[in-house]
């Protein structure tokens, strides 16, 4: 029988599949709010196309009209909707078809499921003078086989 130095021994192939399934993970897009990465992107980036098209929803909710070059009409326009809220009821009815048509027109592979919304009442919120309304939309992605994802959004009133 021979010698046989560790140091000179290599991966077997089961470990080579595995670090080049770990490191084959490319990034899909990038993640909002803007934040520094800290796996080797200079930003914080999805790796799923799940966590892009939650990210890429949440923004078209949280974007108004004429907020972004080019496409003024791009967003659900939920913003002028807060100072004119007479009532929660009112305001849930107009909501849900901004939502709606928004989502149709810019991300029509999402299916959008539910809808919940509610006013948060703390002491924290109401000593700022805001009033806080948090939406939460219930989607589904059937290209992606996604199904009841939630995502929930908070809006700031004065």
């Amino acid at each position: 029988m021979g010698q046989i130095n560790f140091k000179s021994v290599g991966q077997t192939r089961l470990q080579k599949t595995t670090n080049s399934l770990s490191s084959s993970l490319k990034p899909v897009g990038i993640l909002t709010p803007l934040q520094f990465g800290n796996d080797g992107n200079f930003f914080r980036v999805s790796t799923t196309l799940a966590d892009q098209v939650a990210d890429n929803l949440k923004n078209l909710l949280l974007t108004n009209w004429g907020e972004r070059v080019i496409h003024f009409d791009f967003g659900a326009n939920l913003k002028p909707l807060l100072s004119e809220m007479v009532s929660l009821d009112d305001f849930d009815g107009e909501a849900c078809s901004r939502i709606k048509g928004a989502v149709d027109r810019w991300m029509p592979f999402i299916s959008l499921e539910g809808f919940e919304s509610s006013v948060d009442k703390t002491a924290n919120a109401s000593a700022n003078g805001l009033a806080v309304i948090k939406l939460t939309i219930i989607y589904n992605v059937p290209a992606l086989k996604l199904f009841n994802k939630a995502l929930e959004i908070t809006l700031y009133a004065l």
